[in-house]
């Protein structure tokens, strides 16, 4: 069984250009929409985006951190290998 979970809707106020808002009227009619659901939509979709960015961002850290530490590891045991083939 799936539970919905539902969300508080909070009001906020934003000011955007006649230009803008006539844009998102047309796009949200377009969708089937009410323009406050696209603009939903949208932030959401912006703050996933960002948080993506950034995960992959401590992602590549976290590797060139590994990556430096397993050089720093194969350089102290470079002449312990080479003594196991004589």
């Amino acid at each position: 069984m799936t539970l919905a979970v539902q969300r508080k809707h909070v009001r906020i106020n934003i000011q955007i250009s006649e230009e803008t808002r006539d844009k998102l009227a047309e796009v949200a009619s377009l969708q089937g929409k009410k323009i406050s659901a696209l603009v939903r939509e949208s932030i959401e979709e912006k703050i996933r985006r960002i948080e993506r960015e950034l995960f992959e961002e401590n992602m590549k850290t976290a590797y060139k951190g590994l990556s430096e530490e397993n050089a720093r590891i194969s350089e102290d045991f470079k002449y312990a290998d080479s003594e196991n083939l004589a």
